[in-house]
């Protein structure tokens, strides 16, 4: 196949790009773009699947809590002007690089000259027992329909939907203990849920907390009435017949289930569960059939690999493909036990979207493979936000993928006096749980587990719910922790960001200490 000579040389004065996906990433550069356009010549195109108004998706607990109505978190309106479009509702399904055109779901073709993807990630649903009702044929292609009552969590319509199902008292089960899963789960207690936290790490958000921090976590989880479980696993659901009207409670998914190469899993990190006191000891069949396929809840899963963590495609709104049948009535445990549930959050992390970017025949590793300037394999093609790998390293969080944005804006449109290069993103992991009396703030950065040399320095105060902690190396500040009281964030983040020398001869409790903004 021979392809046109390389359009991206060039700044995109004058030149049709085209943005694939209209989320947070995607949106930001469209808006940079359209800014810039107005004396350049640039027009822009959004191809996005969902049909609302772009919104900030780090705000989704907040509107599953109550605390924000859905249209407080929408993001501002791109300008309004002939060299801007917005295709909502559309979805691409294939990029011809030859022709330099999209294909969509609706039958349109985009053409452009340069091509963005920001195609985002797709949250994992795990292959747990009973989970999936495959109704197609054996080859590996065909829909398969979730349980009513069982969802993921990513996007503006799970957050809707979940919301309609949650009922006061109603018992809800969270799969996954990272990020993600500890705000849903925070968010249904805040609903009136009676809920359990199912995770099969040692503890809560193991990936950004040490276990001193997360005992703080699970203790605070504890008294808004969120049972949490950890080191356990979850082997499959329960389910029974829908009744009468409530199939189209459910949501089908298009996915694939057997047979498939599964896409690289970017861990919540949630994992799986364990004893629950509102448990009762399983009887009976589970759906399905012990073997290889029950596998741990939160992860790429164990065995043979012959079965792959589906694909979310899209809800059954949107291919028409029937309801599904099923109600989920319970979470079995790995033990055993099986948890009473109406309600399932799968919260188990997410995959880079590369379908598009791999059957277009573009460098694909974990995620579309760009360079410093965000461009792919094919000159005239860049990717950023969650489909993007750059340097071996996926984020998978909002900061990173909005620098990007304002890094390939500037690459498009040659802004700025020096050429614009992505160098990395030093990503600070924040989380606000709000609560009746007093919320709870914590924030976490770089390596939060000394090597051997470091230096560690703690400060606790129990009364207070305060924990603080940061890890040194030689003279830089590597990482830390901060529960309960970030005052001090700004200026830690500001050092670690930096990469600069901490001063010279300066004890380090003062980097915990009123010294630096802290209380």
């Amino acid at each position: 196949m021979s392809l046109p000579e390389p359009a991206a040389e060039r700044p995109a004065r004058g030149r049709r790009v085209v943005i694939l996906g209209g989320g947070m990433a995607g949106t930001r550069l469209a808006a940079q773009l359209a800014g810039a356009g107005a004396g350049a010549g640039v027009r822009v195109t959004v191809v996005g699947e969902e049909p609302h108004a772009p919104y900030n998706r780090v705000l989704l607990a907040d509107v599953l809590a109550g605390h924000y109505a859905p249209d407080v978190v929408r993001l501002p309106d791109l300008p309004a002007a002939p060299a801007v479009r917005v295709l909502r509702g559309v979805r691409a399904v294939r990029v011809d690089r030859a022709a330099r055109r999209v294909e969509c779901d609706d039958g349109r073709a985009v053409p452009y000259d340069v091509l963005v993807l920001a195609t985002g990630a797709w949250p994992v649903l795990p292959p747990l027992r009973g989970l999936f009702d495959d109704d197609g044929d054996d080859a590996g292609g065909a829909g398969v329909a979730l349980p009513a009552g069982v969802h993921a969590f990513r996007t503006m319509d799970d957050c809707l939907a979940l919301a309609a199902a949650t009922a006061p008292g109603a018992a809800a089960v969270v799969v996954g203990g990272g990020l993600l899963g500890v705000s849903a789960a925070r968010a249904l207690a805040r609903r009136g849920a009676r809920v359990v936290l199912a995770q099969q790490g040692e503890r809560l958000m193991e990936r950004h907390l040490d276990p001193a921090a997360a005992g703080l976590l699970r203790t605070y989880l504890e008294e808004l009435g969120v049972e949490v479980h950890t080191e356990c696993r979850v082997r499959g659901v329960r389910t029974r017949p829908a009744a009468p009207g409530n199939g189209s409670d459910g949501v089908r998914w298009a996915g694939r289930v057997r047979g498939v190469t599964p896409d690289p899993v970017v861990p919540d990190p949630g994992r799986a569960p364990r004893p629950s006191a509102r448990r009762a000891p399983g009887g009976g069949s589970a759906a399905g059939t012990p073997g290889p396929a029950a596998r741990s809840a939160c992860g790429a899963g164990s065995g043979d690999g012959s079965e792959a963590p589906v694909d979310t495609a899209r809800a059954a709104a949107s291919h028409a493909a029937g309801a599904t049948t099923r109600s989920v009535t319970g979470v079995e445990l790995a033990d055993g036990y099986v948890l009473d549930a109406r309600l399932v959050v799968l919260a188990c992390g997410v995959r880079p979207r590369v379908g598009l970017a791999r059957a277009a025949g573009l460098d694909v590793g974990a995620g579309v493979v760009v360079d410093d300037e965000l461009r792919t394999s094919d000159p005239a093609v860049h990717a950023i936000g969650d489909c993007a790998e750059h340097a071996g390293v996926l984020y998978g969080l909002a900061a990173p993928a909005l620098e990007q944005a304002d890094v390939l804006a500037r690459v498009l449109t040659g802004a700025g006096p020096r050429e614009p290069r992505y160098a990395g993103t030093r990503a600070l992991t924040r989380l606000t749980l709000p609560a009746a009396e007093r919320p709870l703030d914590l924030a976490a950065f770089g390596e939060t587990e000394p090597a051997p040399g470091d230096d560690v320095v703690h400060l606790a105060d129990a009364t207070r719910r305060v924990y603080r902690k940061v890890v040194v190396r030689a003279d830089r500040l590597v990482g830390g922790i901060l529960l309960g009281d970030l005052g001090a964030v700004g200026t830690l983040a500001r050092a670690w960001e930096g990469d600069e020398p901490l001063p010279a001869g300066a004890p380090l409790h003062h980097l915990l200490t009123d010294h630096l903004g802290g209380s």
